[in-house]
């Protein structure tokens, strides 16, 4: 069974860091694109970031260009996300999906509608 575990989570404060965690199992993650996106209360879920299977290209949104850098260790068959410079309106819960399916796609996407598997989120908490 395909799976998504997401931890790192927390409680920073503004300006801060913290590096998010997404691991895999039941399937080899190094066959996947993998997308990062967050949600806060009463907001859509929005597309932070992902990351190509075969070449690792990346994307950000505009909202964490520069700040946020997602990398992949295949050997762990885990997929990152280092969050810095952290703001309030960083404050979400952020989750990790698969999608869009490699044969279909030679890119990543951080179109919602193109994720297939999904975690259960982690929540980070930007305040002081």
């Amino acid at each position: 069974q395909e799976q998504l575990v997401e931890s790192g989570g927390g409680l920073v404060q503004p300006g801060g860091s913290v590096r998010l965690s997404c691991a895999a199992s039941g399937f080899n993650l190094r066959y996947a694109h993998i997308g990062w996106f967050r949600q806060s209360p009463g907001k859509e879920r929005e597309g932070v970031s992902c990351i190509s299977s075969n070449d690792g290209i990346t994307y950000y949104a505009d909202s964490v260009k520069g700040r946020f850098t997602i990398s992949r260790d295949n050997a762990k068959n885990t997929v990152f996300l280092q969050m810095n410079s952290l703001k309030p309106e960083d404050t979400a819960v952020y989750y990790c999906a698969t999608g869009p399916p490699i044969y279909m796609s030679t890119y990543c996407t951080i179109n919602y509608n193109d994720m297939q598997y999904w975690g259960k989120g982690t929540l980070v908490n930007v305040s002081s």
